[in-house]
């Protein structure tokens, strides 16, 4: 039986990206979206021509994960639909609305972008880890569970006109340490994957001016990254191979991470 996989957030960007990757991997995915109904829809489209099997599923689930009855429901639909998970992957997260000096950065853009990229996957995790933790009739073969956060190289690069972004990655840092600290014992593996400057539409606003720093040296290997970069190393995660490494941060930057003189 195909392995399922949710991915939030995957109607655009790195989460079609990997939804796309999986697919092609021999994975179902259930891919979450918010609003863009268009853009998911055009997701599986792709991962049905992705596919390497024809008994691998591909639904699009509406949600909006800041929101505990809309994560409950999320997950109701996706055991209704397939009935199993295998992996969930906390890719959905958005930008502030304004680029804003930090002294300027009002509270409302605080709030907005915690509830999404910080508190959402915190309590869908938390929701999926305690279902798997319940099911206690899965033969051990199938037992392999994997959490994966897609946090980015701002949770440690400091951006001093999107403070609140920053703020929400360093805190999904922290939140992947935890849950993997906590579910070691119990078959789950936790991993975050730190992408760098992946081309997607949230960046297409700054592409100039990644591009002049890219090209300046800022990324050692001198190329945007893409979302099936992602998408890639999310498939080797979820392979359980790597199960004795829970907790790791994974670096998708071309090598940006890397201090240099």
């Amino acid at each position: 039986m195909n392995r399922v996989v949710l991915v939030t957030g995957g109607s655009r960007g790195i989460g079609r990206g990997i939804s796309t990757t999986l697919a092609s991997r021999g994975y179902s995915v259930a891919i979450n979206y918010a609003g863009n109904k268009e853009a998911a829809e055009l997701t599986k489209k792709q991962c049905t021509e992705a596919a390497m099997e024809q008994t691998q599923r591909f639904e699009i689930l509406q949600a909006d994960i800041s929101s505990q009855n809309d994560r409950l429901e999320l997950s109701e639909n996706i055991y209704n639909t397939f009935g199993r998970l295998d992996g969930l992957i906390n890719n959905a997260g958005i930008a502030p609305l304004e680029r804003a000096d930090l002294l300027e950065m009002d509270e409302k853009s605080y709030n907005r972008v915690m509830d999404v990229n910080l508190k959402a996957p915190f309590f869908l995790s938390q929701l999926i880890a305690k279902r798997w933790k319940n099911e206690k009739s899965i033969p051990s073969s199938e037992q392999n569970k994997t959490i994966i956060f897609i946090s980015s190289v701002s949770s440690e690069m400091v951006s001093i006109n999107r403070g609140e972004y920053c703020i929400s990655k360093a805190g999904i840092s922290m939140t992947s340490l935890l849950f993997a600290a906590r579910l070691a014992g119990e078959g789950i593996d936790v991993f975050e994957i730190r992408p760098g400057i992946i081309e997607t539409d949230m960046t297409a606003g700054v592409k100039t001016a990644y591009t002049n720093k890219i090209e300046a040296g800022l990324v050692p290997a001198a190329r945007w990254g893409l979302p099936e970069d992602i998408g890639k190393s999310a498939a080797a995660l979820l392979s359980g191979d790597f199960s004795f490494s829970t907790g790791s941060v994974i670096s998708v930057d071309g090598g940006m991470h890397i201090s240099r003189l």
